[in-house]
């Protein structure tokens, strides 16, 4: 015979596992917005060095970090529920951790953001997996960990305003913030 107290914890449990069940969004499967074409509406990678970190094109203090966003570019897109880097960002965090690695007093924060679309929950997770991939990615092509923390703002700080596929499409962005070490 199992004891009472054991059968109310397993009940607390499924109780638990239902509720999270059912508040998991159910989204329709929508197509990828493009990232790089400009005559799309999607998000542009702005600048046309599209990650040319070698001359700077612009009229900031290189190591500034006016320098990072004109030169380099500080945000990359993501798709529709995912969080997996897409292929077109990958001149963009390329150029990034080559001038992280031309500066390595800066530090950086990776911001992990989200659409309005979905439960703040959801948002904030999406978004912290968002900022942990961008983080990787830097990692992976030799900038130490120990510069670059990451934080999710889910849905909460929009770049983009309103109510369509172009304002989600750019707020499914993760942005490389400058924290400290800049010129």
């Amino acid at each position: 015979m199992i004891p009472a107290s054991t059968l109310i914890k397993l009940a607390a449990v499924g109780l638990v596992a239902t509720t999270m069940a059912a508040c998991t969004p159910k989204r329709a499967v929508e197509p990828a917005v493009p990232n790089v074409p400009s005559d799309t509406g999607g998000p542009v990678y702005p600048g046309g060095n599209n990650g040319n970190v070698g001359g700077n094109t612009g009229a900031a203090l290189p190591g500034s970090a006016q320098d990072f966003v004109v030169n380099v570019g500080d945000r990359v897109y993501f798709d529709l529920d995912s969080y997996q880097v897409n292929t077109e960002a990958y001149p963009r965090l390329d150029a990034q951790a080559q001038w992280l690695q031309r500066y390595p007093q800066v530090m950086v924060r990776i911001e992990g953001n989200a659409d309005e679309r979905g439960t703040r929950e959801y948002n904030l997770a999406l978004g912290a997996r968002r900022a942990e991939s961008i983080r990787n990615y830097l990692v992976n092509r030799g900038v130490p960990a120990g510069r670059i923390d990451t934080i999710s703002f889910g849905k909460e700080r929009p770049i983009a305003p309103g109510s369509s596929q172009d304002s989600w499409a750019r707020n499914r962005n993760g942005h490389t913030a400058i924290v400290s070490g800049a010129n």
